[in-house]
């Protein structure tokens, strides 16, 4: 437990180090900050997520792995959105979020396909990270060539201008080195909870993995729904969880291929791609002028559904 702790502690301080690091030496190379915040910015955030799941792979956890991206995502849309709006409604009127929401719900139904047969392989996990390839190439393209509705300073404070190239990029090996450190003593500590329990990796990789390498996704969603900026704070959601189904479970698929336990296909994406569903039907809205919103009570009750699928999961284990 002790370690998994550390390793949670260790794994959100190095994510930070990681993004300011790498987004000051994107800005000291001439890139633009809104480049910068729909890339290095929104991969950071999953950057924990992407570096279990790769340990895990190495580790021969597969469970681990898989759990951590599904898991995330249902976190962040239960747990991240849910206590968001609940603490502040958030009203969703930005172009971008109805752009990028049919992409998110086409990406969760997609990432089904490779499971179907029971075998997540090595083809079909480099396949997903051909598909952040190209789902990079659209987000720069869409940013640059369209009316961005988010103004590019949103980001100036993840993107620190006053910073030399050498030092910026002495703070991103200094991240990437505690990421890749606390990723594996998190995995490490995992594998031995879920021995200790009697519980599966992929239940540990649902609930504690998914919960805690969710807690930078929070931060951020939370702090930018303070500030009015809600757009912002719903759209970390839809990019995070658009980098974990393939940037996350691409890795872990061409790193270790496997066969998934039964309950992925029959509990885990039904549930995730409900989610994603319910907040496609809040975000969204035929009425421009009107928009969608999240209110508290919507909140409330994503934040229920995510405990009793928490709890679910957990009494299955046992059952």
């Amino acid at each position: 437990m002790v370690a998994v702790l550390a390793g949670f502690a260790l794994l959100i301080w190095g994510a930070h180090l990681f993004v300011t690091g790498a987004a000051a030496t994107a800005h000291d190379l001439g890139v633009s900050h809104l480049l910068i915040g729909v890339t290095i910015v929104g991969l950071g955030t999953s950057a924990p997520e992407l570096l279990v799941s790769a340990n895990a792979a190495f580790r021969d956890a597969p469970g681990i792995a898989i759990g951590n991206a599904l898991g995330s995502n249902i976190a962040n849309v239960g747990l991240i959105l849910g206590m968001t709006a609940l603490i502040v409604p958030l009203t969703v009127q930005s172009q971008t979020l109805r752009r990028e929401m049919p992409v998110l719900l086409a990406i969760t139904l997609l990432t089904l396909l490779p499971f179907l047969d029971g075998y997540f392989s090595r083809v079909e996990g480099l396949a997903l990270l051909g598909g952040l390839v190209l789902m990079l190439v659209w987000l720069v393209r869409a940013e640059t060539t369209d009316k961005p509705d988010l103004d590019p300073d949103t980001f100036d404070e993840e993107i620190p201008s006053d910073m030399s190239l050498p030092k910026a990029i002495g703070l991103t090996l200094i991240g990437l080195a505690i990421l890749l450190a606390s990723s594996h003593m998190l995995v490490w500590g995992a594998q031995n909870i879920a021995r200790a329990l009697g519980v599966s990796e992929l239940v540990i990789g649902l609930t504690v993995i998914a919960i805690g390498t969710s807690l930078p996704e929070l931060a951020a969603s939370l702090t930018a729904a303070m500030r009015g900026q809600h757009d912002l704070a719903i759209g970390n959601v839809i990019g995070s969880n658009m980098y974990n189904l393939l940037a996350v479970m691409g890795t872990a698929g061409a790193l270790s291929p496997s066969r998934p336990d039964a309950a992925v296909l029959q509990r885990d994406f039904p549930v995730m791609i409900g989610m994603t569903v319910v907040l496609f039907a809040m975000a969204y809205s035929l009425n421009d002028e009107k928009g969608g919103r999240i209110a508290r009570f919507e909140g409330g009750a994503l934040l229920t559904a995510f405990f009793a699928y928490q709890g679910y999961v957990i009494f299955s284990n046992f059952a």
